[in-house]
């Protein structure tokens, strides 16, 4: 899983031996030792560049390799991730939608039915309590339940648009 809980990566190979249950992010990992070559590649690659005297650069074969290479290592990583990684994400849309409601920033979406000082006020306290601005709304009786599911459609807010 993610640090936060809200993905789920599929298991590729046997976890930590000091966390029993964790699942080791080695696609993305490969990814990410994939792009320092490519970099060190580029390194190679300008610097031969720069390396031509009277317009003559000895170095046009390194740099042929070292390009070559860098796109038949991210055209390989790029499947191999997709293949193991990607195609097998998993999201815990529970858990997501708990984080989103959890979080102050919510309180937006809320301005135009119970007002700037409100909102403030109900986001200072969410964060002070942990409570979910859904409750301190309820709470304060500054919108029904049913005003605050049409306000706080998570899904919606993510479509753009006015709100």
């Amino acid at each position: 899983t993610s640090g936060i809980g809200e993905i789920k990566i599929p298991a590729l190979q046997p976890g930590s031996s000091i966390m029993p249950g964790k699942v080791n992010p080695v696609m993305s990992e490969m990814m990410m030792q994939v792009a320092a070559q490519v970099m060190g590649n580029d390194v190679t690659i300008a610097w031969s560049g720069a390396s031509g005297n009277f317009e003559l650069n000895v170095m046009m074969p390194v740099i042929a390799h070292n390009l070559l290479e860098s796109i038949t290592l991210l055209a390989n990583a790029s499947n191999t991730f997709r293949e193991r990684c990607v195609d097998g994400l998993e999201a815990n849309e529970e858990r997501a939608r708990e984080l989103v409601e959890r979080n102050a920033i919510v309180v937006t979406a809320l301005n135009p039915h119970i007002g700037y000082d409100n909102g403030a006020r109900i986001a200072k306290e969410a964060v002070a309590t942990g409570q979910s601005v859904r409750e301190l709304v309820l709470e304060a009786g500054l919108m029904t339940e049913e005003e605050l599911d049409a306000a706080l459609d998570i899904k919606r807010m993510t479509e753009g648009g006015v709100l």
